[in-house]
């Protein structure tokens, strides 16, 4: 009994480290902070870059280590402390000596996470990450004798790592993207995109059937049934991305490449494009033409949003009442776009400069409509009325059809 429960103590100190250490982050940058690393140029390209590290980490050309007297020194503590500080300590031990392998997971997950924003999804990311890693630790440490029936590490853990590394390069390509939409350098159109996509995927493929090698792989005598599902898969999903190229949605990974309308050669027609990305000017042509609004407030780093224009929008039947029943209005609320001329607002008791589009359009919705997420929908008349209730993130299209419904009873009435 007394076995089993410091194998407990000993996985809860690896949950606590890791939370401990997504709190510490939230802690030094504040929420609204991380709130901003979403559309931040700077930390954007930061992180891209930090991805890109990482990667090539996993393709061998060097490990990501922590000074080794960190850990010979938590270990010394580990061996003269007695009870619950032993077992901490024997965890914080192996926190760093694990770190050249979970140290790119770790950091892609912390980007990730302060990219969506959130007072605890650092911490929340961090709390999922280290209940898998201690789960099999605490495991092992009340079975010690299952520790031999475990494989042996070499060639196929190094497979691993590299085809993390491919995957940490796919998703880098991401944050840039995001930088490069909010500032319209268009040196990542969709096009772009996905030929990096493209490449990326096949050369995983072509790793796994060994045509592809690293100076420090071992020799493969020859493609194991789980290499080659795995290549099967990469492979496919490699020319699951061609027609792509040619305007083909991909609602697969519509949440990750950049909008259909930064693609140059585009023969796919059923993408819905909003009239106006103003909203006084949509809000005149709205009264002009006797139509109720539906105000689009969404980002270009705002995942959700491409979702429900990839998988809601292009349903016939929202297509045909956006495009014939409303005026549709886009607000991006990351836009980066300098104003002509800045605004001052009061918010909160305070004075608050807007200088940037997205800043514009983002006080607008805190501020009349009382929400700051995206995507988000709201249905008002040419007077700027609210005519149904908001609707957020929500794949249903039955539900996104019926929300549009109320609203066109309501302008009707």
């Amino acid at each position: 009994h007394k076995a089993i429960g410091e194998a407990i103590l000993y996985g809860l100190s690896i949950i606590i480290i890791y939370v401990g250490l997504g709190l510490l982050i939230t802690l030094l940058f504040g929420a609204s902070a991380l709130n901003d690393l979403a559309t931040n140029a700077l930390f954007n390209i930061l992180f891209f870059a930090l991805l890109v590290l990482f990667a090539v980490s996993f393709f061998g050309a060097f490990d990501i280590t922590l000074p080794a007297s960190w850990s010979n020194k938590l270990d010394r503590k580990a061996d003269t402390a007695t009870g619950i500080i032993a077992i901490f300590f024997m965890a914080f031990t192996l926190v760093l000596v694990s770190f050249s392998c979970t140290g790119p997971i770790i950091g892609t997950l912390l980007v990730e996470a302060a990219s969506w924003g959130g007072t605890l999804a650092p911490a929340v990311g961090m709390g999922g990450f280290a209940i898998a890693l201690a789960i099999p630790f605490a495991l092992f440490a009340m079975f010690p004798s299952l520790m031999k029936q475990l494989p042996k590490s070499g060639g196929w853990l190094n497979t691993v790592k590299v085809i993390l590394g491919f995957l940490e390069l796919a998703l880098s390509l991401k944050f840039l993207s995001v930088a490069d939409l909010a500032y319209g350098w268009h040196i990542l159109d969709r096009e772009t995109f996905l030929v990096l996509w493209i490449v990326i995927f096949a050369l995983l493929g072509f790793y796994l059937l060994g045509k592809l090698n690293f100076s420090h792989d071992s020799p493969i005598k020859h493609v194991s049934v789980p290499r080659l599902f795995l290549a099967i898969i990469s492979l496919s999903f490699s020319l699951y991305m061609i027609p792509g190229l040619w305007g083909a949605p991909l609602k697969a990974i519509s949440a990750f490449a950049p909008p259909l309308y930064t693609q140059d050669f585009n023969l796919y027609n059923q993408e819905v494009h909003a009239a106006f990305n103003d909203y006084n000017e949509g809000l005149a042509y709205a009264r002009q033409e006797k139509k109720p609004i539906l105000i689009d407030f969404s980002g270009y780093g705002c995942v959700n949003c491409r979702k429900m224009e990839a998988s809601v929008w292009t349903d016939p039947v929202v297509k045909q009442i956006l495009e014939n029943k409303y005026v549709l209005i886009t607000l991006m609320v990351d836009d980066k776009e300098k104003l002509k001329k800045p605004i001052t607002v009061t918010e909160n008791g305070k004075s608050v400069k807007l200088t940037t589009v997205g800043e514009k359009w983002s006080f607008l919705q805190r501020h009349k409509f009382g929400a700051n997420a995206q995507p988000y929908y709201v249905i008002i008349n040419s007077d700027g009325e609210p005519l149904a209730a908001p609707y957020g993130y929500n794949e249903s299209v039955p539900k996104f059809i019926d929300f549009l419904q109320k609203g066109l009873k309501a302008f009707n009435k």
